[in-house]
């Protein structure tokens, strides 16, 4: 790595390291909608999720998932309450976070090798040593031998393993995904999912993880939280107590315990995905 890339060491379980817990207290943000009226998207928002944890948030559309990671990540300013990461409230773009969204967000007229390398390359790694890590980053994400090609000549999930290596690459403290593998085939999902898993266990990172799937919320998670609907607060927070590490995800699904947790999930998520659709439905009448 460069001078100026992050040496962070991967946070083994049950041990604490502050800089990488984040801690959302009393969380409110409230828009203003096109035509002015005032809208609430989160209300009095509190979590804790701990250093080197994978939390899943899962709630119905429209809950404010996004917009409390916006917070986390400080693109965005609270009305009220506040964002800590290790324990420094968040005014600004938080040091030492990746982010990882729904769509690529891959700059399309770079190369592969040039789209994972630019987050050492804004961190002041020399371009050659830059270049030598993104290299290795694709041979992690089974990539090796497409650093030439473009975006577009790649399917969607060689374009997600693309995307995770340019947010794994900096060996963040903290991992933000929004939904990042919604828009993938099951199968496809299923194995990054797994890939995922591999590479957390690995560097640790604490892990903010927005989802619809409950499934893949349980399978990847030490704790899921579900969020009510609009405006979204935290209703119930389960801890996940699938043994780690958890190996191919397909298989998971399967076991007695996996079944259990989501059967628990479901029955405090049903009633917020009942109203929120309720509510989409009176609106739309």
């Amino acid at each position: 790595m460069g001078e100026n890339t992050p040496k962070r060491t991967p946070v083994p379980p049950g041990v604490a390291d502050d800089a990488a817990r984040i801690d959302i207290i009393a969380l409110t943000k409230r828009f203003l909608t096109p035509k002015g009226a005032p809208f609430t998207a989160i209300r009095d928002v509190s979590l804790t999720v701990e250093a080197g944890q994978f939390c899943a948030i899962v709630g119905p559309t429209g809950c404010g998932k996004s917009t409390t990671l916006a917070q986390v990540s400080g693109l965005e300013k609270p009305s009220s309450g506040s964002v800590q990461v290790g324990g420094r409230i968040v005014d600004g773009i938080t040091n030492g976070v990746s982010y990882m969204f729904q769509a690529d967000s891959l700059f399309p007229w770079k190369t592969v090798l040039q789209n994972v390398m630019i987050g050492p390359v804004l961190l002041g790694t020399p371009k050659k040593a830059a270049m030598a890590l993104a290299i290795d980053w694709l041979r992690r994400v089974n990539l090796s031998g497409f650093e030439d090609r473009y975006p577009h000549q790649l399917s969607g999930g060689m374009r997600k393993r693309v995307a995770m290596a340019a947010a794994l690459i900096n060996n963040p403290r903290i991992l933000l995904m929004d939904e990042p593998f919604g828009a993938l085939d099951v199968q496809t999902k299923a194995i990054m999912q797994t890939e995922l898993l591999d590479l957390w266990e690995e560097l640790r990172p604490s892990v903010l993880f927005i989802t619809h799937d409950l499934d893949e919320a349980v399978a990847l998670s030490d704790r899921v939280v579900i969020m009510t609907s609009s405006p979204g607060t935290v209703k119930d927070v389960f801890d996940i107590d699938l043994p780690r590490p958890r190996g191919d995800v397909q298989t998971l699904r399967h076991e007695k315990r996996f079944i259990e947790l989501q059967t628990q999930i479901w029955e405090s998520l049903r009633d917020e995905v009942t109203r929120a659709y309720e509510r989409t439905t009176g609106v739309a009448a």
